[in-house]
Order: C-alpha cells, then sequence, then structure tokens
C-alpha cells in the first residue's frame, strides 16, 4: 500500500490508527494535488502576462465589483479573499497606488475601513475579465466532458460545505 507518509521512511512518531490512503485514494490525491497548483499557476502566468494584474490583486477587484456600491470592509474582503489583513492591506495599498482602489472609513462606526473599487479599478477588471474567462476554458472547461464538470462542482459544493465556506 502506497502512503503519503509512511513510518518506514523514517518521518517520525506515526500515531497508531492512522487511516493511510490507499493505492486508488492516493493517486487521486496527487493527481488533484498538483494539477490544481499546475492550473493556478497556469491562470496567474496567463493574467500577469496579459493584464499586468496578478491573481490576488483581481481576485480583490472581483470581489468588490460584486458587492453593493462596490465597496466592502477590509476585514470581510480578507475573509472572502482568504487573505490575512496585513497581505490584504498591502494588496490594497498596492491597487490604491494604480487609482483602482481607495479606502474610506466606514460611516457606521468610524473605526472600520472600507475598500472601495474606483471607477478606474471597474474599467481595469472589465479589461482583464475576458482573457481570464479564456484562460479558465482554455485550460479547464475544454479539458473535460460535461459529466466531469457536473462531477467537478459536485465534489466542490461538498468540499464548501465540509469546510465552512
Amino acid at each position: 500500500m502506497t502512503t503519503e507518509v509512511s513510518p518506514a521512511t523514517g518521518a517520525g512518531h506515526v500515531p497508531a490508527g492512522t487511516r493511510w490512503l490507499d493505492d486508488g485514494e492516493q493517486l487521486a490525491w496527487r493527481a488533484w494535488l498538483h494539477s490544481t497548483q499546475m492550473l493556478q499557476d497556469r491562470l496567474e502566468r496567463d493574467l500577469v502576462r496579459s493584464t499586468g494584474i496578478p491573481s490576488a490583486y483581481y481576485e480583490i477587484l472581483v470581489q468588490l465589483s460584486e458587492t453593493p456600491d462596490r465597496m466592502m470592509r477590509m476585514s470581510e474582503l480578507a475573509d472572502r479573499c482568504l487573505s490575512s489583513r496585513s497581505r490584504l492591506s498591502h494588496a490594497v495599498s498596492r491597487l490604491e497606488e494604480r487609482g483602482w482602489v481607495r479606502r474610506q472609513e466606514c460611516p457606521e462606526d468610524g473605526r472600520g475601513l472600507l475598500a472601495v473599487l474606483t471607477d478606474e479599478g471597474f474599467a481595469a477588471l472589465e479589461a482583464a475579465a475576458p482573457i481570464h474567462v479564456e484562460s479558465v476554458r482554455t485550460h479547464l472547461f475544454d479539458q473535460l466532458s460535461p459529466q466531469q464538470i457536473a462531477a467537478m462542482r459536485d465534489v466542490g459544493e461538498t468540499l464548501l460545505r465540509h469546510l465552512g465556506r
């Protein structure tokens, strides 16, 4: 049986009752892990090469574009982008330098900060979106059958429910 980490490799103490992956699970895990890493890398390269926008910045623009008034609390934006608050703050600073996002005080409490997508940022997103979606289509959806797409959605929704998104 193939194992993710085997006690025979000298990897240290392995708890009794470890539920090792069987050969099929191991192959599925590694195929999924490596393919998603390679896909993310390809999408990132395509987006940056064609638009100059890293995917982390693109995601911030997307999240803001989908909210009322194109604004969101910085803390909520960090959560939605799966980012630390400090990493998000740094990214928003870079987007502010481009004139695509601005910060403003939250009118409800005066303590929180809002990230606001500017018209220039929305225009940059509108220009980048067709390029990004074509990359997603080329490198993901064009490679899969309708049945595989349905299975991918089912797996994704199952994991999202489990992981609490």
